[in-house]
């Protein structure tokens, strides 16, 4: 390797290692076109360059934003992309969510002091720093994909968190994080998406979204939220996060119990 970054390659496993990313996820980038090796060597060992790097750069930085990976492909693709142009873009966004999330932290700060009775927080005070624009943004995409229907199941949802306290809160969502391990896991180990092996997990996360909507889902519902996990650009990029391919594998998982298991 030579000491000039501009002319450095790297195989896949140092990239690898240098981007935080794993193995499989650059393989699996190099299968659906995403990100093509430089060169590929007489031992089929993947090479990558300069140019390589920079684009992995934009999928992940584009990834950190919630956009779907075949998103990425056309935009990266797309005849009038501007790299220069996008990262300002980008840094602006950024700069912005940054001190979003620097006033989320003196409002949790807040809240902590209150509940060590160390300070007492303004009724104003407890939200600052949430973005109604966000929120708004998300419920409207569900309502309008799922109908009217899902509004009760969003306030459903509100009431069960704020019923929660900050302990049960974490509790509720490292369960979930559990979940979604066991489920990126077995799709690993090369299980079947339709398997009834698949139930113990499956079983449990049913459960929990029952504690979150304050009902059992039926069988239409859990796969209505099964579509919601592969088709809204949030969710999807948080399970294409965890594993490649487990936001598609984990909504087939998830319709399949719903017709093996569930009931209307």
């Amino acid at each position: 390797m030579r000491n000039d970054a501009r002319n450095r390659t790297y195989t896949v496993s140092q990239l690898a290692r240098l981007s935080g990313t794993s193995v499989r996820t650059l393989h699996h980038y190099d299968e659906i076109g995403l990100l093509k090796p430089a060169s590929v060597g007489e031992n089929g060992y993947r090479y990558y360059g300069r140019e390589e790097l920079l684009r992995l750069q934009s999928i992940l930085v584009h990834r950190e934003f919630g956009i779907a990976l075949g998103d990425i492909g056309v935009l990266l693709d797309s005849a009038g992309f501007d790299r220069l142009e996008a990262l300002r873009a980008q840094r602006e966004r950024i700069e912005a969510e940054a001190e979003r999330y620097r006033r989320l932290a003196r409002t949790i700060d807040r809240t902590i002091a209150e509940l060590e009775g160390r300070d007492t927080v303004m009724d104003k005070q407890l939200y600052e720093g949430f973005s109604p624009e966000k929120q708004a943004e998300y419920e409207a995409w569900i309502i309008d994909k799922y109908g009217e229907q899902a509004k009760a199941r969003i306030e459903a949802g509100r009431e069960a968190m704020k019923a929660m306290s900050p302990g049960q809160q974490q509790d509720w969502m490292a369960e979930v994080a559990e979940l979604e391990g066991d489920l990126a896991r077995a799709m690993g180990q090369g299980m079947a998406a339709d398997s009834a092996g698949l139930d113990p997990i499956l079983s449990r996360h049913h459960a929990w979204v029952g504690r979150t909507w304050k009902t059992p889902p039926t069988a239409t519902a859990y796969a209505g939220l099964a579509d919601l996990y592969s088709t809204n650009p949030e969710f999807r990029a948080r399970y294409e996060g965890i594993a490649p391919g487990l936001a598609d594998w984990m909504a087939a998982a998830m319709k399949a119990y719903a017709g093996r298991a569930l009931a209307d």
